[in-house]
């Protein structure tokens, strides 16, 4: 579906609920609803959301080890293998 048809005015969700939560669940691509020809809401189908979600937190674990390799809290791969089979991590 192309992005021109993904664009709606409030009014056509208003008339077409079903019919666009349907097309969202079908086509799994966003909608964008307008206001007085201002775009002003993104809606999508519960999947594409929640698929959406886990890329944000898999995205914010990554940058958190990337922060912490940066202030220097690593240990040597042999280091931390032997403080885990030890139960001292701290």
């Amino acid at each position: 579906m192309k992005l021109s048809e993904r664009i709606k005015p409030i009014s056509y969700l208003k008339a077409n609920a079903a019919e666009v939560i349907a097309k969202l669940a079908e086509h799994q691509q966003p909608m964008i609803i307008t206001v007085n020809g201002e775009a002003k809401a993104v809606l999508q189908d519960i999947d594409s959301y929640e698929e959406m979600q886990e890329a944000i937190a898999l995205m914010k674990i990554i940058q958190m080890g990337q922060k912490e390799i940066r202030e220097g809290k690593v240990l040597p791969l042999d280091e931390a293998f032997k403080r885990i089979r030890d139960g001292s991590l701290d």
